[in-house]
């Protein structure tokens, strides 16, 4: 058996510890494409859920227009607010625009409370109903979003990650962060 010179030595080690750094490298990188991915796709679940939501809404408007015809300002807010959401592109403006919406829709939930005969139409309860569904949907899908952005940016912060995200430019995510008013579930009684 032939002994190996220093230099081969060397240069096996040399090797090694590239192959060692490459892989890790590549690791690092095939994990963060797949946390950013996670995030996309649970962004994309919100989207979908406050779509759901801003569907419903004229179904809602225009049964509450039939009993409450002279309520036009509240009717008009509900749907500026609708298409504030439409109009959203960051998730910084889609959760303003969310916010927006849920407040009007309290707003609107108070003046249902002065027609009783609407409460009790049963096409106006299916559509509350719908509508505190996809409320609780929206509510997971943002849980849902906010973790998946709590471990990405975990991982593009440490070491050796970092190194990575910094050089191949993965950045921080953004949470969704509603207001005050949005983090309540429109109320919804039918007494």
């Amino acid at each position: 058996m032939k002994k190996l010179s220093g230099g081969k030595i060397a240069l096996i080690s040399i090797l090694g510890v590239l192959v060692i750094i490459v892989t890790m490298f590549a690791g690092s990188y095939n994990n963060l494409v797949q946390m950013k991915e996670n995030v996309s796709s649970q962004q994309s679940n919100i989207e979908t859920q406050l779509q759901r939501r801003a569907d419903l809404i004229p179904n809602l408007v225009s049964t509450v227009k039939g009993y409450a015809a002279h309520e036009t300002e509240i009717m008009t807010q509900v749907s500026q607010a609708r298409a504030n959401l439409s109009g959203a592109s960051t998730i910084a403006e889609k959760a303003q625009a969310d916010s927006e919406l849920t407040s009007a829709l309290n707003r609107l939930m108070v003046i249902v409370e002065n027609y009783p005969d609407l409460k009790a139409d049963t096409q106006f309860t299916r559509l509350m109903d719908e509508l505190s569904g996809t409320e609780n949907r929206i509510s997971v899908a943002r849980t849902d979003y906010n973790n998946a952005v709590k471990t990405y940016n975990n991982k593009v912060k440490t070491f050796p990650t970092v190194i990575v995200a910094n050089m191949l430019g993965f950045g921080e995510a953004q949470y969704f962060e509603a207001s005050e008013g949005a983090k309540s579930v429109p109320s919804v009684s039918f007494e």
